[in-house]
This record gives C-alpha cells, sequence and structure tokens, in this order.
C-alpha cells in the first residue's frame, strides 16, 4: 500500500485570478495551478494542499502576507461560515470584472468561438437585498462555529432557523441577519425562530427524521406582496395554528400566509399540497404593466430588478419587427414569451414542467396576450419535424436553458430550422460555449452581453445573438 499523499505548503504565493466556482486561483512552483476559496487576486499568501490531481491543487490560505487592493469589507457577520456570497469580501467593481472576464473565457477556451462584441456586464443597482425568494432550514442540531468551540459560552440552545453548511446536508447555520432579502424577510424569520424556542415547538432532525418545524419559504415582490410558506414535518393542529396566527397578526404585510404537512423524507414541495390559511394563495409581479401570478411552485427570476434588464436584452437582441414567429424554448412560466409578444408576430413557448406551463398560460390570460401558446412536453421529443410543421418555422429562437444547456437533439433540431437570428440566454456561459459551438458553421455570434443577477456570488447570467452565416 502506498504512503498517503502529505499536503504540501507554499509560502509567499501572489493569487492571480478568480475563476470558476468562486475558486481563486494561484500557482505552485511545479507550475500547477491551485484553486482556493478563501483569498482573492492580489492577495499573497502561504497556501496549504488539500488535495492534488494531475495538473492541478485544491488549497486554502493559511496565512496573509499582504492583502490584496480588490479587497472589501464583507458586510454579512455569517460570510465565511454560510457559504452563500462566497464574493463578498470582494469590491463589487472586481466582481464585475471577473464575472466578465469568465463569460469571455468560456466562450474561448470551451467553445473556441469569436465574435465582434462584448458588451460591457450590466451591473445589478442594488448589490444587496436583491433576491426575492429565499428558503431557510430549522434544525435542532445547529452548526456551531469555531468561536463557539474555543468560548466558555452556553451550548445548551442548539435550535437554528438558517441556511445548510456547504456539503453538508444535515447541518444548518443559524442566520441572525441575511444580506440578500429585503427587509420584512430578516424580521420573519426571526420572530419565527423567537416564537418557536419560546413555545417549544420542535425543530426537526434530519438524520432521526423527528420534529415539528421544517422550512420556511418568504417570497417578496416589486408590487409589495410577501409570501410566508411554513413547512411542518407533522400535523399538530394547536401548535401549527398558533404559530401562523402569530405570525399573520406580527406581520399584516402579508399577502399569502401558506403551510405544507411534508413528512416525506425530502423537503421539495412540487409534490405537496400547499395549503392557503390566510390571505391569497400567490403573489404578484409586475413588469412593464404584465401581471405575473405566482404561487409557492412557481419559477420566477429570484432578482426581479436584475429579470427585467435581462429580458430588455433578450428582446433587443431578437429585433423583433411584428411580423415574426418566434419560438421561446425551455419558457418557463413564459415570462420572457409574453414580454416580447407584442413585438412578435405569435410566441410559441415550450417548458418540461406541467404546473409551469399551466401558470403560463394563466397569466397570458391575465394580461389579455392572444398571440402566445405554451406547450408541455420534454424538449428533445416535443420540439420535432412534427412540432415545426404544424407551428410554423420560426424567424427567431430565444432558448434560455437551464444550467446543463442544451440536449445536442435540440441543438441539431434548431440547425434543420435555420431561424434568422438566436438569442441564447444562460446562467452558465461554459454550457453555453459548447453547445453555441455546435452551430458555429452555420451561426456567428453578434453580440455577447453579460448580465449580473447575483452579487457578492460568481454567478452570472450572459446573453448571446447568433445569426445566420450568409453562404456563397
Amino acid at each position: 500500500m502506498s504512503r498517503k499523499q502529505k499536503n504540501q505548503v507554499f509560502t509567499h504565493v501572489e493569487v492571480i485570478d478568480a475563476g470558476a466556482k468562486g475558486k481563486s486561483v494561484a500557482k505552485s512552483p511545479d507550475g500547477r495551478v491551485i484553486f482556493l476559496s478563501n483569498a482573492i487576486p492580489g492577495d499573497v499568501v502561504d497556501i496549504q494542499t488539500l488535495k492534488k490531481r494531475s495538473s492541478y491543487y485544491e488549497g486554502k490560505a493559511i496565512n496573509f502576507h499582504t492583502y490584496s487592493a480588490k479587497r472589501t469589507k464583507p458586510e454579512c457577520q455569517h460570510f465565511g461560515v454560510c457559504g452563500g456570497c462566497k464574493w463578498q469580501h470582494m469590491d463589487y467593481t472586481f466582481q464585475l470584472e471577473y464575472k466578465q472576464k469568465e463569460v469571455e473565457n468560456n466562450l474561448i477556451r470551451i467553445g473556441h468561438l469569436d465574435w465582434d462584441e462584448t458588451l460591457p456586464i450590466l451591473s445589478c443597482e442594488s448589490p444587496y437585498f436583491y433576491r426575492n425568494k429565499m428558503e431557510f432550514s430549522f434544525s435542532d442540531s445547529r452548526w456551531l462555529t469555531v468561536d463557539e468551540f474555543q468560548s466558555d459560552g452556553d451550548l445548551v440552545d442548539r435550535n437554528a432557523l438558517g441556511f445548510h453548511i456547504p456539503g453538508m446536508w444535515d447541518k444548518i447555520l443559524d442566520i441572525k441577519k441575511c444580506w440578500l432579502q429585503a427587509d420584512p424577510s430578516n424580521a420573519i424569520r426571526n420572530a419565527v425562530k423567537q416564537f418557536a424556542v419560546e413555545n417549544n415547538l420542535e425543530f426537526f432532525n434530519t438524520r432521526q427524521q423527528t420534529g415539528f418545524l421544517r422550512t420556511l419559504m418568504i417570497r417578496t415582490s416589486s408590487t409589495g406582496d410577501v409570501m410566508v410558506l411554513i413547512q411542518f414535518f407533522k400535523e399538530d393542529q394547536n401548535n401549527r395554528e398558533k404559530l401562523l396566527d402569530f405570525v399573520h397578526a406580527q406581520f399584516p404585510e402579508i399577502t399569502s400566509l401558506l403551510y405544507v404537512i411534508n413528512s416525506k423524507a425530502n423537503d421539495t414541495l412540487y409534490d405537496q399540497e400547499i395549503i392557503c390559511y390566510k390571505g391569497q394563495d400567490h403573489i404578484f409581479e409586475e413588469m412593464e404593466g404584465l401581471q405575473f401570478k405566482i404561487n409557492a411552485k412557481s419559477f420566477y427570476q429570484t432578482n426581479s430588478q436584475q429579470a427585467y434588464e435581462l429580458y430588455k436584452v433578450t428582446r433587443d437582441f431578437a429585433n423583433l419587427s411584428g411580423d415574426e414567429l418566434v419560438y421561446d424554448l425551455y419558457t418557463g412560466a413564459g415570462t420572457i414569451a409574453q414580454f416580447v409578444a407584442k413585438k412578435a408576430k405569435k410566441v410559441i413557448g415550450v417548458e418540461a414542467v406541467p404546473d409551469a406551463i399551466e401558470a403560463a398560460k394563466a397569466n397570458a390570460q391575465l394580461n389579455g396576450i392572444s398571440n402566445v401558446e405554451f406547450y408541455v412536453g420534454d424538449m428533445k421529443s416535443v420540439f420535432n419535424e412534427s412540432f415545426i410543421n404544424h407551428h410554423g418555422k420560426p424567424e427567431v429562437i430565444i432558448t434560455d436553458p437551464p444550467r446543463d444547456g442544451m440536449h445536442k437533439d435540440v441543438v441539431q433540431q434548431i440547425l434543420n430550422i435555420m431561424p434568422d437570428r438566436i438569442v441564447y440566454v444562460s446562467c452558465n456561459s461554459a454550457t453555453q460555449a459548447r453547445d453555441i459551438a455546435l452551430m458555429n458553421d452555420f451561426y456567428k455570434i453578434e453580440k455577447v452581453q453579460p448580465v449580473d443577477m447575483f452579487p457578492q456570488t460568481h454567478h452570472v447570467e450572459n446573453v448571446v445573438l447568433l445569426t445566420r452565416r450568409q453562404t456563397t
């Protein structure tokens, strides 16, 4: 048996870049790349390696000799433990710079693509408190920080209402103040926890599958609507009503108060019955006069303000005159389809999730939009020659797939159709680059527009306009 490789320490190493998944990048003396999670470009550090691979190391900074000029003081007291805002210690200007660089690098390195114009990344006006949806978990065995372990304080209170520790499905960090969602989010979460503790309501234990309180979801909207959903592991009518009545009385601004009784092994809501306790079973979001009805299971872009900017870019790239048939692939709840509909002859939306299509149809009716149609089905199956023959050949295709990108059969079908323009919206520029490379012989990139939807994180949306190459 070979001896285990001992972790190495490299001293006085300069961090030179920020890479994928929020990792920073340095170079070891032997030329290998080192990926770090606790440093930013410009730091000079000592690094302890944690894993060694053939071409790179994974490590952590254990001593800082020089702090980068790109640093800023994190606002959140939970930064470094929570893991939700990995770049909060980097000045926002530089966050934008590295996001734009990642988009361009992926298109070049993965797709081997070239293009004429990259527009400057669209920054977010509100780099904090921008999310319209947050989900928190209850736990009776909260995560203890290093400071708590080393203190002489009383550790009897182990209840938590907060976020999962990265990579630990059963460990919850108790959150005092989250900087991602605007009030009344923090006030609601803290009040719910305090009431639960004072009234001896059982917090959930993931490993043992015991307890009463399971999760708390809060949704807000630009219209001022507030939705609160509490998920209970088991029914206890007296305590359930006691908590829900407290929340209703304490926060009259809540327009949709819901609950779920979920005793299955996981806490996903999509197969559960959502019960409306007070108010309506939905909230509304609004964009350019369009209203979108959102229920507890609905998908909607989690940054409402930047979703508007993203959709404006998409509509601008589509360059519609009013005569075009548009296909909106992976349409979700049909928000993009309805947003561009007034400038199109007709829009056909396709999506795999039945609930999303039901919401799309309902919202189109609500908004009085008659030139949209929505269809449900697995994209690679429903988006076929028969579908095209029935609905017609589109001049423009808008596609906004999940992080995995488009199935190769969907890409091939797009090439079979050969629309004049393709607007590719993506939350993962790596799979976007892969897909565009498959179309590169027939389409050229006209414009690239990154959009920052998630400040303080490494995530970035990207919109690419593709136009058909001229044949000679």
